[in-house]
C-alpha cells in the first residue's frame, strides 16, 4: 500500500483549515514540529488566546511502531505483534464565545502489515459538534453538510455513520450524549484503497464549510458571566469523554504520543459542579433537553 499520496493530502488538509480558521480568528497558528522517538512525528497548529477561537488546534501525525499497542489491536486480535503506522489529521476547536459551538474534527489512516503478508489497513474520522447553547438551523447545517459530503459515495453512508457518531459520542457513565453529533466511522475499508480513502477526502474536505458559516452567524452575539459559566460547566463534559471514552486519546498515550499534542483537545477554562441541573426553562435547560439527544436533524 502506497501511503505517500494520503501524507500529502493530509498535510495539505492542515494547511487549508488553519488557512481558514486564521482568516475568521485574525490570528496565527503557532507551528509546532516534532519528533517521537520510536518513529515518525507530526506538527502541531495551535492558537490560544484568539479573538475568536479561545483555545484550537490543527494536528497532522504520521507515527510508526513495531507493536501494535492494546488500543489498536483489541477489536483485531489477529493484528496483535504486526509492525505499523497511522497517519491523521485531528483538530478541537474551543471559541471564546459561547454562542459559538466548540467543533472536533478528525481523519486518519491506519496500516499493520508484517513479512509474508498482506497489508491490512483501515480509514476512519468524522466530525462532530458540542454547542452551548441550541439553535436549529446551526445543528441543520452542520448535518446537512456532512450529509452532502457523503452523498456521492452511497445514499446509506450518512444515516450509518450519523448513528455510529451518535453511539460512540455518548458519556456513557453520565448516560448522555456529548453533543449534537454528526458523522463518525472507524475500520473503514469496504470501499478498497481508492474509494476508502476518497471518503476520508470527503469528510475533510467537508469541515470548514459545515463549520464556519455556523462562528459568522454566532460570533458576534453578545455575552456575559452567566453564558461563560455554563459553557465551562458544558466543557467539563468535554474533558470527561476525551480522558475517559476516547479511542484516540487512549491510541496516542499507549503508543507513546506527543502528550502535548494529544491533549490540545482540552479546554483551557473549565468546571465542575456537583450534582448541578439547569432550572427549568432557560436556555441552559433546552440544550439537555432539545438538542443533546441524538435527535435526527433532517
Amino acid at each position: 500500500m502506497n501511503t505517500a499520496p494520503i501524507r500529502q493530502y493530509l498535510l495539505g488538509l492542515q494547511d487549508s483549515i488553519v488557512n481558514g480558521l486564521e482568516a475568521a480568528d485574525g490570528g496565527s497558528f503557532q507551528r509546532d514540529e516534532w519528533q517521537r522517538l520510536a518513529g515518525g512525528g507530526g506538527i502541531t497548529r495551535i492558537i490560544e488566546g484568539g479573538d475568536l477561537l479561545e483555545r484550537g488546534g490543527v494536528g497532522f501525525s504520521h507515527v510508526l511502531g513495531d507493536k501494535l499497542p492494546p488500543s489498536a489491536s483489541a477489536h483485531r486480535p489477529e493484528l496483535a505483534g504486526r509492525a505499523w503506522e497511522a497517519m491523521g489529521v485531528s483538530l478541537v476547536m474551543h471559541p471564546r464565545n459561547p454562542y459559538v459551538p466548540t467543533v472536533h474534527m478528525n481523519v486518519r489512516m491506519f496500516r499493520a502489515f508484517a513479512d509474508g503478508q498482506d497489508d491490512v489497513f483501515w480509514f476512519g474520522g468524522g466530525m462532530d459538534l458540542t454547542p452551548y447553547y441550541g439553535f436549529e438551523e446551526d445543528a441543520t447545517h452542520f448535518h446537512r453538510t456532512c450529509r452532502d459530503a457523503l452523498a456521492p459515495h452511497g445514499a446509506d453512508y450518512y444515516p450509518r455513520f450519523k448513528r455510529w457518531c451518535d453511539e460512540y459520542f455518548f458519556l456513557k457513565h453520565r448516560d448522555e450524549p456529548r453533543g449534537i453529533g454528526g458523522i463518525f466511522f472507524d475500520d473503514f475499508a469496504e470501499l478498497g484503497e481508492d474509494g476508502s480513502f476518497a471518503m476520508l477526502r470527503a469528510v475533510g474536505d467537508a469541515f470548514l464549510p459545515a463549520y464556519l458559516p455556523i462562528v459568522e452567524r454566532r460570533r458576534h452575539q453578545q455575552y456575559g458571566e452567566r453564558e461563560r459559566d455554563w459553557q465551562g460547566y458544558r466543557r467539563g463534559r468535554y474533558v470527561e469523554f476525551n480522558l475517559v471514552w476516547d479511542r484516540g486519546t487512549l491510541f496516542g498515550l499507549q503508543s507513546g504520543g506527543r502528550t502535548e499534542s494529544i491533549l490540545m483537545s482540552m479546554p483551557p477554562v473549565v468546571n465542575w459542579r456537583y450534582d448541578y441541573h439547569p432550572e427549568a426553562g432557560t436556555p441552559e435547560a433546552a440544550l439537555l433537553t432539545e438538542f443533546v439527544n441524538g435527535r435526527d436533524w433532517l
